[in-house]
Order: structure tokens, then C-alpha cells, then sequence
């Protein structure tokens, strides 16, 4: 999903993130027990086992899993359309406007917000194929108008900066108004790392470094870090957007973490973090006496 503009700080394209606990677990102490280390050595060496591991580019995370099927049903559920129906809605990162016209078939008003111009020009002949294009509407700034409710897919994993994403949602909501978000995989899924994850966790296991001259050999965008590369990975874990959430005025209406298939049976909140294939929630903005919930 694409990043959003720094129009009310709402990114940090090149945001600080603290180390993470198994990052650089290939590194060693040196022989006289300093912890310094050569750095460009143990870089090479790990970039030279990636290669081996994966020469190209993966293509594990190439979204097929939603290939003839509705997205927003999968991930938000089958009353999502019934929760819309006649409201105002934003699509925060629609990208090439796929969910903002299905969603336009029954809301009242679909506003499609992502920066990425090429992405919203084929959205808006998406719209206009589908005759929706005069309730489906696309642009780089919210509208000006009350909003009833946001939707937000496989988004927060990636925002720069998610605490400002929030407080953002949460000004654009009218009162009684609410976000359904849903992202994943979240940072210690097995997969956590994206295109990082060469084979499951090796985010986790490989420097940040060495991860990033790998992908250089396919990728020509410059990055430097996780938070570089297009689109963003803010590694954000289940933990992370559960305190994140804790300092907005929402209020949480749901909050479900929904675990890998095949480790069902030994999910459960001590391994959460690591078990979890996807986090969904509802977050509502009060009321007050003249208006009502979704």
C-alpha cells in the first residue's frame, strides 16, 4: 500500500525505528570479547548467504491470494457492505481504486486519498469504466466534508509515521463515525518483513544492512533502510499499534488478531506477535446527542 503525503506530517519517509531484538543475529564478538565488530565483513557475508538462499526478487507477497475474489469481504467481512451503504466514505491509500468503486456500488460517496498520481489516474478510469466516477471520486487531500466512515487495508504495517495517520482518521471522522482497519502481516509474522522474509523470519535474523544491499541488487530506488524502500515497512508490531491506539480520543470497537492457519493451535496471547497472520479492528469516534454510530 502506498505512503501518504507529509501534508500534516502525517509520514516520516526516513523515521528512526529502534533496533530489533534479533536483528544481527549472525554477528559475533571478536576474540578479544569486544562487542565491536567489522561490520562491512559481517554485512558481506550475510548479503552472500542471501544471494545464495534467493538470487531474484521473491514473489511470495504478490497479492494472489485475493486474485478473483473481493478483498474487503476477505479482510473486513461480509457486513462490510450493509455498514456503508448510503455513507460517506474515504478510502485512506486506495492505490488504483479497486475497493474505492466495489465500495461505490452501495456508499453514497467514495473519496479515494492516496499520493501517487499514476495510481489515481488509473483509479479514475477504473471509476469511470464502472460507472461510478460521479460518486467515486480520487485525490492527494481529504475532502472537505464530514466523513462517516474510512477504510483502511493492509496500510499501517507501512505509514511512516502511523500515530499522525490516526490522529488524521480521527479529525476527518464526524462524530459516531468510525475506521475499519485491517493489516498484515504484522513485523514477527514469519513473513513480517515483506520481501525481506526470504524464508520465515529471516527479517529477524539477517541486519538491516545486509537485507538492504540484497534488495539493491533487484530494486533501484536508493533505500537505506526498511522505511526507505517503496511503499514503507515501519515494522510494526500487534503490541506497537495497540499503544499507538491507546494515545487517540477512538474508541476501540473491535480489536481481533486473526492467527496463521497452520499455527492455530498454538496461538494464543504469549505468541501472539509471532502467530498472527493479520490484525483487524473498528475504531469509532464518539458520539454526540445529534449523530449516530455506523
Amino acid at each position: 500500500m502506498l505512503l501518504w503525503p507529509n501534508w500534516m506530517g502525517a509520514l516520516a519517509w526516513r523515521q528512526s525505528l529502534s533496533p530489533q531484538p534479533w536483528s544481527g543475529l549472525l554477528m559475533s564478538e571478536s576474540a578479544g570479547g569486544s562487542s565491536e565488530i567489522d561490520t562491512s565483513f559481517w554485512t558481506s557475508l550475510q548479503y552472500r548467504i542471501l544471494k545464495r538462499i534467493s538470487p531474484g526478487e521473491p514473489t511470495h507477497m504478490s497479492g494472489s491470494a485475493y486474485a478473483n475474489t473481493s478483498k474487503l469481504r476477505m479482510l473486513l467481512g461480509e457486513d462490510l457492505f450493509e455498514r456503508i451503504t448510503d455513507k460517506r466514505v474515504i478510502d485512506f491509500g486506495c492505490g488504483n481504486g479497486t475497493e474505492a468503486v466495489e465500495m461505490a456500488s452501495v456508499a453514497r460517496s467514495v473519496y479515494g486519498l492516496d499520493i501517487v498520481e499514476e495510481a489515481l489516474n488509473t483509479a479514475r478510469q477504473r471509476a469511470e469504466a464502472a460507472g461510478v466516477a460521479d460518486r467515486c471520486t480520487f485525490g492527494t487531500s481529504p475532502p472537505n466534508e464530514e466523513i462517516d466512515a474510512i477504510i483502511s487495508l493492509d496500510s499501517f504495517e507501512h505509514f511512516g509515521n502511523p500515530g499522525h495517520i490516526l490522529a488524521t482518521m480521527y479529525e476527518l471522522l464526524r462524530p459516531g463515525g468510525q475506521v475499519l482497519i485491517s493489516f498484515g502481516p504484522p513485523w514477527y509474522h514469519p513473513l513480517g518483513g515483506h520481501l525481506f522474509s526470504v524464508f520465515p523470519w529471516a527479517h529477524l535474523i539477517f541486519t538491516e544492512s545486509a537485507l538492504i544491499r540484497w534488495r539493491s541488487d533487484f530494486k533501484t530506488d536508493g533505500a537505506r533502510k526498511f522505511s526507505e524502500v517503496a511503499g514503507g515497512l515501519n515494522q510494526m508490531s500487534i503490541g506497537r499499534f495497540e499503544k499507538l491506539v491507546g494515545k487517540t480520543k477512538f474508541n476501540i470497537v473491535t480489536l481481533e488478531v486473526v492467527p496463521i492457519r497452520k499455527l492455530k493451535p498454538v496461538a494464543n496471547s504469549l505468541t501472539r506477535e509471532f502467530t498472527t497472520a493479520l490484525v483487524r479492528c473498528v475504531l469509532g469516534r464518539p458520539s454526540d446527542s445529534s449523530h449516530h454510530s455506523i
